[in-house]
């Protein structure tokens, strides 16, 4: 359950930090005075959309933060340990950030995570039923959604899914075979001649920068012979060369060190020069012995690389780019000459996968069905309780075409009058009759599962369109699901707040020269007053203030 809120520079709030309760928590206050607001954060912390406009005017970032008792989940655990996040004490603090440009940071145990993971774990921590999603009841898919929750056919819809989806791909590809059949034996005959004249070519990694290298020596032959005989000249081959002067100088340092030792180490230093310069002129030797001028090798070498240039133009920039090339059209040329196999084992998959997606929907079917009618029977009790005794709800079945959620399409049927035929639910012209529904829906779907802990309902003006005895039933009924779970509800209807165990004024000032909104939780003489104000309206009459305490003291007894 949701153990306390903070709400930091949101729309119209400065700072709140409200700390809410087991049971009903019920948030009172004038039209505009931010109590949906406050839903509207808590939205965040379950991984909404965040938008510029939250941010209040002026200020950095909005903040949100909520501190959670889940209770002992294995599934929570199991996501929570995947990313690496853990609960301290039994308790999640998440929190949310919003900056000016609408964009967002979230944090679970102060861990930063991505708004996904916050709507992975949000089920597991509550849910928030907005006047929106009132709206939403009337789509078919919604629907289907709601029946398979209740159902709880989670697993079966995954593997199901998992099987259309391979389906799909399967049949895709079938198709993009077929029609590109053509197309492809079209290009066959470019790929083969590509290949043929690629392959002819016989062409080696590292090729060009080495013809390109001989060729360079092959047009400078002459500069190359000269400037190499005389280096060996200046080393070895005059009578003042490198080599002459060093032996020189070696003799003279013998007969000093024969005299003075002192020199020794120069002259043992000298050796290794002398073998130095003697080494590379024997280098230099074999060099000029290996240069000559090939004019045909020259015309050989230009011929080759004029190859590769033309061979450049046309596959790549470079010898391995059109290596690349080719193996890419080998493949093309193989996938042709196999796509007859290729498209019989598809063929041959896809029926497969039909079989056992045709098998995974027929059983889905055949448990939403016997759901569809487990559901019928606990949404009409839910009804009864709602002052809406005589209704009749019942979920209609039609085949539809196969999608991830298999082959059913579903639609709630409802006669909230004796004698009349059941419609669908957007026929039904009373806003009230349709947020009792709401709620009846919702209450079928809020029991805990076992070892899972309370969850926090969130209720945004389930009362809409709805008064007198009905909203007696519908602050009753909230009551009732706040016996296995922890609810939150905004609420106009003096008949609904009387249920609340806890109650919250939610009201809006100025200061300073700017409005904020503040939440106060109500103590019991301020609660009466409360319920009075939403009675009576702006002037507290003494019979509204009886009237406030006869409607709790109902409620009490109830």
């Amino acid at each position: 359950m949701l153990v306390e809120l903070m709400v930091e520079n949101y729309a119209v709030i400065e700072r709140i930090r409200v700390r809410f309760h087991p049971g009903l928590n019920l948030l009172t206050g004038e039209t505009g005075s931010g109590k949906s607001i406050v839903v509207d954060a808590l939205d965040l912390l379950f991984g909404g959309r965040s938008s510029p406009e939250m941010v209040r005017t002026g200020a950095a970032r909005a903040r949100i933060a909520g501190l959670f008792e889940p209770g002992d989940s294995p599934a929570l655990r199991a996501i929570l340990e995947r990313a690496g996040v853990e609960m301290e004490e039994g308790e999640l603090l998440i929190e949310r950030e919003v900056l000016p440009t609408g964009k967002s940071r979230a944090f679970v145990s102060n861990r930063p995570v991505t708004a996904s993971l916050l709507r992975e774990i949000a089920p597991l921590l509550g849910d928030i039923h907005g006047q929106h999603d009132q709206q939403s009841l009337f789509s078919p898919a919604a629907q289907l959604a709601m029946l398979d929750a209740f159902g709880q056919h989670r697993d079966l819809l995954d593997s199901t899914a998992g099987l259309y989806r391979r389906w799909r791909a399967c049949a895709a590809e079938l198709e993009d075979l077929d029609r590109a059949e053509q197309e492809r034996y079209r290009l066959s005959d470019l790929w083969n001649f590509q290949k043929r004249e690629i392959e002819s070519a016989a062409l080696r990694p590292g090729e060009e920068p080495e013809l390109e290298q001989e060729r360079l020596v092959l047009r400078n032959i002459t500069r190359l012979e000269e400037a190499a005989a005389a280096a060996y000249s200046a080393l070895y081959d005059s009578p003042s060369s490198a080599e002459a002067q060093l032996r020189l100088a070696i003799r003279r340092l013998e007969d000093l060190t024969r005299i003075d030792a002192a020199l020794a180490d120069t002259l043992e230093s000298l050796r290794p020069a002398l073998i130095a310069v003697e080494e590379a002129a024997r280098a230099l030797q074999h060099y000029l012995s290996r240069l000559e001028a090939d004019p045909a090798r020259l015309e050989a070498v230009e011929a080759r690389l004029a190859a590769l240039d033309k061979l450049k133009r046309k596959y790549g920039r470079s010898v391995e780019e059109i290596l690349a090339y080719l193996q890419e059209i080998t493949r093309h040329i193989d996938a042709l000459e196999h796509s007859t196999e290729r498209r019989q084992t598809l063929l041959a998959e896809k029926e497969r996968l039909e079989s056992l997606f045709r098998d995974a929907a027929s059983e889905l079917s055949s448990r939403r069905r016997q759901a569809a009618r487990e559901l019928e029977r606990a949404v009409v009790a839910e009804l009864k309780a709602l002052a809406m005794e005589n209704t009749v709800f019942r979920v209609e079945f039609s085949t539809a075409e196969w999608s991830e959620t298999g082959a059913d399409k579903i639609c709630f049927l409802v006669s909230p009058n004796v004698g009349e035929e059941p419609k669908p639910l957007d026929k039904i012209a009373s806003g009230g009759e349709i947020s009792r529904i709401a709620l009846a829906l919702k209450a079928c779907a809020a029991a805990p599962a076992p070892s899972s802990g309370s969850r926090t309902l969130v209720f945004d003006e389930i009362d809409s369109g709805i008064g007198g005895r009905a909203g007696e039933a519908v602050g009753r009924r909230l009551r009732q699901i706040a016996a296995a779970n922890q609810v939150l509800c905004v609420t106009h209807l003096p008949q609904v707040a009387a249920f609340a165990d806890h109650h919250y004024s939610v009201s809006k000032r100025e200061l300073d020269g700017r409005t904020v909104t503040e939440v106060e939780e109500l103590e019991p003489a301020a609660r009466t007053k409360e319920i009075g104000r939403m009675l009576s309206g702006a002037q507290l009459t003494p019979e509204a203030l009886k009237h406030a305490e006869q409607l709790i003291r109902l409620s009490r007894a109830g």
